[in-house]
């Protein structure tokens, strides 16, 4: 049975360019199984009609406070109690200032603090807006009062600036929106997630690092975090914002990444290094810019090994459920299977970083998925929806190893 069937599902539309998205967000939820009813601000008319809404809805749009047919039966108090969620996507900054501030001068932000339904907000503004004192005041006001803040995401803008900002995609927004109707599966279970590359510093304004984004392991905080885990995140550098709930270490080297996570271990049930770690570090870091010359066309750097935090985790006396992951660009399957017995693993995803759709800085992934004696796959999809799988797979074989 799908996690949102017949889940009754109020989506918020405010005035942002993002709400051309927002009718393939309706038909997604509702492929999920979900009832969804549509609210308009009246700034969100200007992106999106409420006739294209309506159709593929199946309902009218709610669009006024003071709608006089539908406030015969207070049309907004029953919308409210209709509800096992409110989506606001794309949330402007306008909004979330009225959420902060308990303002009820419309329908949604009357319709917010008439319900008891969970409340999610995706935000979706210009980054010099998102990261206004005002607006991440405002953005605290509301995770304190328990409203979950999906994304923002980062990229290219509409107006053209580069940076957090961006709504959520929308196959993202609807695996997030199974978390507030996920089983919880993990209650009372600590597990600790690497996430992001390591920087090796070379000099102090120079560094060897990866292509890695950290979406892989951002997902998977959320979805163990949705499954009821309490989380630690220990995080690389990284243009993310830590999923709400997630106890976040950030650290910038493989030493510092090895320290946090055998600390980390000792006290976890399960512990996935998806972080992707530095092989080599520089032996000497030189404590002032390295200078470039004209007669110097070449410059060596003695590189010396960094610890192996899966492995060393692994060899731990007392260790947790230990995942490691393996990305290769050949021989995917042998090199993993290899990787778990040569590391005491667990469990071990793999996946393909050569394929350019999927990966390293995608916002899809595709993985095999290894056991001593059992394999699973994982077919391409959101990140989302790949670590809401995997959480499922760790859960299991976790559970029937104890």
């Amino acid at each position: 049975m799908k996690i949102l069937q017949d889940k009754k599902i109020v989506l918020a539309i405010t005035g942002g360019i993002a709400a051309y998205k927002t009718p393939e967000l309706v038909r997604r939820l509702k492929e999920q199984g979900a009832d969804v009813r549509v609210v308009l601000t009246a700034s969100a008319k200007a992106f999106v009609s409420s006739l294209s809404l309506q159709a593929v809805s199946g309902y009218a749009v709610a669009d006024s406070l003071l709608d006089p047919q539908a406030e015969l039966a207070m049309g907004h108090i029953e919308l409210a109690k209709w509800a096992d969620l409110i989506l606001i996507a794309p949330a402007t900054a306008n909004i979330i200032a009225k959420l902060a501030h308990g303002l009820a001068d419309d329908l949604l932000s009357t319709l917010c603090l008439a319900t008891s339904a969970p409340i999610a907000i995706a935000p979706a503004m210009n980054q010099q807006m998102w990261h206004a004192p005002a607006t991440q005041e405002n953005i605290a006001t509301l995770i304190n009062r328990q409203i979950a803040i999906l994304g923002p995401g980062a990229g290219e803008q509409a107006c053209g600036d580069v940076g957090l900002g961006r709504m959520l995609d929308v196959d993202e927004l609807v695996s997030l929106s199974t978390q507030f109707f996920t089983p919880k599966i993990l209650t009372e279970q600590h597990w600790v997630i690497t996430a992001g590359p390591t920087r090796e510093a070379i000099d102090p304004v120079r560094y060897i690092s990866n292509h890695s984004s950290g979406k892989m392991g951002y997902a998977l905080a959320q979805a163990a975090l949705n499954a009821g885990a309490k989380v630690s995140l220990i995080s690389g550098p990284v243009a993310l914002t830590a999923p709400q709930g997630a106890h976040l270490i950030n650290v910038s080297s493989a030493l510092e990444m090895h320290q946090q996570s055998l600390m980390l271990a000792e006290q976890a049930d399960v512990f996935i290094a998806c972080a992707a770690v530095a092989d080599y570090r520089v032996a000497e870091v030189a404590k002032q810019k390295i200078k470039k010359h004209d007669d110097n066309d070449n410059m060596q750097l003695n590189l010396v090994k960094n610890p192996d935090i899966v492995a060393d985790v692994a060899a731990l006396t007392a260790k947790p459920f230990t995942v490691g992951f393996a990305a290769e660009t050949q021989k995917v399957a042998q090199y993993a299977q290899e990787k778990l017995i040569r590391k005491n693993l667990d469990l071990i995803a793999a996946n393909d970083v050569a394929q350019s759709n999927q990966g390293f800085n995608s916002d899809n992934n595709a993985l095999q998925v290894f056991t001593r004696d059992q394999q699973f796959e994982i077919p391409l999809a959101s990140k989302s929806k790949v670590a809401a799988q995997l959480v499922t797979i760790i859960a299991a074989q976790n559970n029937n190893k104890g």
